[in-house]
Order: C-alpha cells, then structure tokens, then sequence
C-alpha cells in the first residue's frame, strides 16, 4: 500500500512539472513482413529519429517468425502475421519527446505492434551487450588428445 502511494505521489509531481524529467524508454516493435529489407530499415531509421538523438542501446532489425499469429483490422479486412522484422531502441526523453516518438509508431501502418516500457540505462546497455555475446561463435574445442598421451602427462606431473 504503501508503494502504491510513493508511486501515485511519483506521478502526480511528474504531472505538475509538464513531465520535463528526462527518463529512458525502450521502444520494441514489429515491422510489416511484406516489407523488403531496405524499406523495413527506412522505417527503423525513421522510429530512430522519432526517438531522438539521445539513444542509449539500439538493436538490429531482423526477420524473425512470431510464437503466435497476430491478427490485425485494416481498411481491406483483416491480416494476419506469422512472421515480423523486429527492432527496438532505448532512448532518453522528456515527456514531450516521449510522445512524439509514440505518436510516429502508432501514425505509422508499417508497424505491427509496438512495445513501450520505461527502463534504465544500465539495463539497456546490459541487453545490447547480452545480444552481442549470444551472436559470437562458440570458441573451438582443442583436438581430442589420445589416452597415451594423457597418460604421459600424467606422468610427467607426478614425477
């Protein structure tokens, strides 16, 4: 109970001050499929530029298969999605850049779905660099070693 105060006391001072306080948000979101690889990377760069010249961690676009169909009304009936580009960016902002970037995603009938939750730097940065380290390639294994071979080495440890 007590928290929930803090956090509707939070809000309120937020609310007076215009909402001015720079804060970081990560922006996720699923691109039309039917997009080729150029056009679906203008629109990242366009979500980019939306969010501001204060990025903090971005990651790449890729095409990637979707765990559930998403199924969406337009003008011509509905669509469904198996598959999206998806890419995200953490960016900071004040309340007004906030909702410009938001504005540009949901203005903008290339994007599927969309994501916006409010982080920290550290966990931003920490998300870029775990992504990076799952992309490197596994380091060679040694070539096996006979068991002669390890028994002379043995050897020449205990001697």
């Amino acid at each position: 109970m007590a928290r929930k105060k803090e956090e509707v006391a939070e809000e309120a001072i937020s609310a007076e001050d215009g909402g001015s306080e720079v804060r970081v948000y990560e922006l996720a979101f699923h691109l039309d499929p039917e997009l080729s690889e150029t056009e679906a990377g203008k629109v990242y760069e366009a979500i980019k530029a939306a969010a501001g010249s204060a990025i903090v961690a971005e990651g790449t676009l890729e095409k990637v298969q979707l765990a559930y169909t998403i199924s969406r009304s337009e003008t011509a009936g509905r669509r469904d999605f198996d598959s999206a580009y998806f890419g995200w960016v953490a960016y900071e902002a004040d309340g007004e850049g906030h909702e410009a970037a938001i504005a540009s995603v949901k203005g903008n009938s290339k994007v599927v779905r969309y994501l916006d939750i409010r982080t920290t730097k550290e966990e931003a940065k920490h998300s870029a660099e775990m992504k990076e380290l799952r992309q490197m390639p596994a380091e060679a294994a040694d070539e096996p070693v006979s068991d002669t071979e390890l028994d002379a080495a043995l050897e020449n440890a205990v001697a």
